[in-house]
Parts: C-alpha cells; structure tokens; sequence
C-alpha cells in the first residue's frame, strides 16, 4: 500500500473475490455505498488487497458504468462524448486532456451552486406559475371576448336588456330576449 495516503482518505480494499472492504468501518460494502461517498464528498482510495496496487482509478470507472447502465436512468454521459474521449487514447493531445477535464469539472463545480440559483429562478416553480398565470388570463380574456360574439351566452348586467347589435330586443322571460338577429355562418 502506498505510504501517500492522506489522512482524511478512507482506505478501500478489494479482495480476489471481488468483495470491497471499508477498513475505516470494518464492514463490506458496494459500489453503490461507494458512489454514495463519492456523492458525500467523501474521499477514499481503493487497493487491491494482494498487491496493494493503487485500483482508484479502475473502481471510479466501474462506479461510471454501473451508474449508466441503470435501468430508467438518465444518462450523464452522451455518446458523442465518449465516442471523442476514446479517440484521444491515440491523440497527441492526449497528455492535455485529463487535466482539461480535470479544470472544467472543477469550475462547473464550483459555479453549480450559482448555476442551480439561476434555472430555479428562470425555470423554477415561481417562473412557470407566473408565466401559467398570465396565459390563464390570456385565455380567459379570449374567452370573454369570444363569448361576447354570442348573444345567448352575453352577461346579463342589472338594466334591461333593449338593444343588441342595434336590433331591438323584447323580454321573453327575466333571463332571455327575443331579438331579430340572425348570425350568418
């Protein structure tokens, strides 16, 4: 095991059978409880228990697979993405890509909280509400103005009806008029 280790690291070990064991809680555990740590900003390194060779690297990228390969999730990584990271293998540009990567990840990291305030303000709750809101409005000012188009279904207000579309109109009843307007179509 490499004397590097730093103190805060949890120290990982995989056995020949595959099992991972968490030395700092003496327990087994997966690579789901991995990804959990990984989540939780918990750093840890993972040896291979017969050689004490450093497998971080290789556990990480199981992690990856495994994570997108779940049934219904969503993918993190498009297939462009992967498909021009397996070309750099052969590129001379290869030696510049991991610590590309390694910028980028780390400034969308530390922009994410910003970034996460932002699209809740632009596309949160509160945005969508007020932009529903308003096209409820929207509508039913159509509605209205569409309903006024129809003399059955105008409002009745406190005064008599006497003149709709300057046709004379007499009461029928308390609630309908008779008027002499015939609505082409």
């Amino acid at each position: 095991m490499a004397d590097t280790v730093k103190a805060t690291q949890t120290v990982i070990k995989k056995y020949a059978n595959r099992r991972l064991y968490h030395t700092g809680t003496s327990t087994y555990v997966t690579l789901e409880d991995l990804a959990t740590m990984v989540q939780n900003g918990e750093d840890f390194v993972v040896y291979d228990a017969r050689t004490g060779e450093d497998i971080t690297r290789s556990v990480l990228t199981q992690i990856i697979f495994e994570q997108e390969n779940k049934a219904g999730a969503e993918n993190l990584l498009p297939v462009a993405f992967l498909r021009q990271l397996i070309r750099f293998y052969g590129d001379s540009m290869r030696t510049m890509v991991p610590s590309f990567l390694e910028f980028s990840m780390a400034n969308f990291a530390k922009d994410q909280d910003g970034l996460r305030e932002k699209f809740a303000h632009s596309f949160g709750p509160a945005a969508f509400q007020n932009a529903i809101e308003q096209q409820v409005r929207t509508n039913m000012n159509f509605f209205g103005d569409a309903m006024k188009m129809f003399t059955g279904f105008a409002p009745l207000t406190n005064r008599p009806l006497t003149k709709l579309a300057g046709v004379p109109c007499a009461p029928m009843s308390s609630t309908s008029f008779d008027c002499a307007v015939i609505f082409a179509s």
